[in-house]
């Protein structure tokens, strides 16, 4: 990973007080890192460089605290727990590492990446929201504990209803595709009010058949319109027992549902921020997620709203659909490419580049790129060098080390132009490099002729 991480104007939010303090922690992990790269990384060493670290990162997150009470800033509680979860959750996690591995290398750069990757991203997100450059994109999340009350009212629900163990394994599900899958939409309002509660559950199509299937008692491997009918209304008591549970949701009442496509579903999720939105999975029965949008974020035309007198006529058109889309993939099947990327301009502009002969997913982070390939292999990975939190290189050394990734194509898509990068990367085998400001045109052709090779 990079050794250096330098102070660019971009992080600087105008408040002197705040852009020296980060000033100051990127020197602190720069010292660090240089200690590391000079082998004085001695045990005494690192101990008192963390040690101050730590006692310099609580500090200026006191000061900025201060400072965000000072001028009404309506964002302090959500910043300050952000805050205490890295003070209280994060850096214990990492101390422990240290300790248990007797501060190995690998163990101190994990530390340092971490810590710098949290500075990096907190700094061009929730800090620039303090001055008004941008808005947080942590403000239409839950409170973690009003997030960790669904999931566990899901969990006791799945193992009423179906009698399935289930474990929320993403709190961050980003509309990622797992497998073939059921895309639902039900808003919920109250009587006179517009304001609708948009919310979206997602089954893989096998957890439909192992369990609405198996109640109804249907001898099939694939959906059918009984199958969906019955998932639909077995969705819709699901979630009026979710939200039973939760007071603010009294007097709320189902007034549309929806059958969506993938791409609707996945665009929705391109502009919008989900209040909640956690992916489930029950062991070998299949995978769920169940997300919640706020009200008026969902525009007209995802699809024809389902009620008494056309359910069967959607059902049956939503069925069709999906087995006409299923035949021309089957027939004309399209190389699945992941693009990673933290830029939306650079993922939606490869994503228009490549749409017509690929079939293009995207991921925001390496942690998120690791998910969605753990839930839909791709045949190539398009991968950004330079991300905050986990770059592309620890994103491809935590793929090499899975046996089932490691051979697994990626193209590293990066604005680096110096060899030393590429020389870095070169023991984790990538399939090749391109650079960002090459011609779309040029791109394209790369792409095309690495599958034109694979194939010959």
């Amino acid at each position: 990973m990079d050794t250096q991480f330098v102070w660019r104007e971009e992080y600087s939010i105008g408040v002197d007080v705040i852009d020296q303090e980060h000033q100051r922690l990127f020197k602190i992990i720069n010292k660090l890192f240089t200690f590391k790269e000079e082998n004085k990384d001695s045990q005494w060493t690192c101990q008192e460089g963390i040690k101050y670290f730590k006692g310099h990162a609580v500090k200026h997150f006191a000061d900025e605290e201060a400072y965000m009470a000072s001028i009404n800033y309506p964002g302090l509680e959500q910043h300050r727990l952000i805050h205490k979860g890295f003070r209280e959750n994060t850096l214990p996690a990492l101390e422990q590492e240290l300790e248990r591995t007797d501060y190995a290398p690998d163990a101190v750069e994990h530390f340092l990446g971490v810590c710098a990757g949290w500075l990096i991203g907190h700094t061009l997100t929730e800090d620039q929201a303090i001055a008004g450059d941008r808005g947080s994109p942590w403000r239409s999340r839950l409170p973690s504990e009003e997030v960790a009350a669904v999931k566990k009212v899901i969990v006791q629900l799945v193992f009423d209803m179906f009698h399935l163990e289930s474990q929320a394994i993403s709190e961050s599900y980003g509309g990622e595709k797992f497998g073939q899958g059921v895309y639902y939409r039900l808003a919920y309002g109250t009587p006179g009010d517009e304001r609708k509660q948009e919310i979206f559950m997602v089954f893989e199509e096998k957890l439909l058949i192992n369990t609405v299937g198996k109640i109804l008692g249907l001898q099939t491997n694939k959906l059918d319109a009984m199958l969906v009918n019955a998932a639909r209304y077995t969705a819709r008591q699901f979630v009026g027992r979710v939200l039973e549970h939760f007071p603010a949701f009294d007097g709320y009442e189902l007034q549309e549902e929806n059958l969506l496509s993938y791409e609707q579903f996945q665009e929705v999720f391109a502009r919008e921020k989900p209040q909640v939105s956690l992916l489930f999975n029950t062991g070998g029965a299949g995978y769920f997620a169940y997300s919640v949008i706020a009200p008026h974020l969902l525009e007209e035309g995802v699809g024809t709203a389902i009620a008494g007198e056309n359910a069967m006529d959607e059902v049956e058109k939503y069925l069709s659909r999906r087995e006409a889309q299923a035949a021309r993939e089957e027939a004309h099947p399209k190389p699945k490419i992941l693009v990673v990327d933290d830029s939306m301009t650079i993922r939606h502009g490869m994503k228009e580049l490549l749409s017509g002969d690929y079939e293009v997913a995207m991921a925001e982070s390496g942690v998120a790129a690791i998910r969605t390939i753990t839930l839909n292999m791709p045949d190539l990975v398009l991968l950004d060098y330079e991300m905050p939190i986990c770059d592309g290189k620890q994103t491809l050394e935590m793929l090499r080390s899975e046996e089932a990734f490691s051979d697994l194509p990626v193209i590293f898509l990066t604005g680096r132009r110096d060899t030393q990068s590429m020389i870095q990367v070169m023991p984790l085998k990538p399939a090749g490099y391109l650079l960002k400001d090459s011609k779309p045109a040029d791109l394209k052709k790369e792409i095309d002729a690495f599958f034109e090779k694979r194939k010959a």
